[in-house]
């Protein structure tokens, strides 16, 4: 996948300003995108001038003018395109594995302070989703929202992000037992 397709997905529902874009891909499209703003904003010229996206000035009083963005047909047969292409498989790149794979080598003491941020920031991320789901589903019951929600792709994604948090989130805790627990003296076990 490209950036380019995060892109297109993104400007789905509504259109966005470049600003808007860039702070959704810190949100919800962080969980499965990873792009800094200027990334979304060299993406947004380009997809311009190829067509698949068009933008539009809109004039503000009190504040400088500014672009919004929206999916045009050709942006939608490329996303159609890259809909029905075959998906490559996804692999985990985390240097905090590679720490624990030299576990009983490195120091203990160290890899359980990373793991004790990491669960932290898993914490902050499972809210954020949470969150999220909320606002999108509204009043209704989650099985509601997924059966007749309006754009329920969205909704999914955020819910993957949701479970690959509380996945990592577990696999930290149990890690951090278990290098607790082999440290403690052998008197203590």
């Amino acid at each position: 996948m490209a950036l380019r397709h995060a892109v297109l997905a993104a400007l789905l529902d509504e259109e966005l300003s470049g600003y808007q874009l860039a702070k959704s891909f810190g949100m919800g499209v962080a969980n499965f995108w990873q792009a800094l703003p200027q990334q979304v904003y060299a993406e947004l010229s380009k997809l311009e001038g190829e067509g698949l996206i068009a933008g539009r000035e809109v004039v503000q009083e009190s504040r400088p003018n500014k672009r919004l963005f929206q999916v045009t047909a050709a942006g939608m047969a490329e996303l159609e395109r890259f809909a029905a292409a075959d998906t490559k498989h996804a692999f985990i790149r985390d240097d905090l594995l590679v720490k624990i794979q030299a576990a009983g080598y490195v120091d203990t003491e160290s890899l359980i302070a990373q793991l004790a941020e990491r669960i932290a920031f898993a914490d902050t991320k499972i809210e954020m989703f949470d969150s999220l789901l909320l606002k999108m589903r509204g009043e209704r019951a989650e099985e509601e929202f997924l059966r007749h929600g309006e754009r329920i792709g969205p909704y999914l994604t955020c819910l993957r992000g949701l479970e690959f948090e509380r996945a990592n989130r577990a696999w930290y805790e149990r890690t951090t037992k278990i290098l607790s627990e082999r440290r403690a003296p052998r008197a203590e076990r």
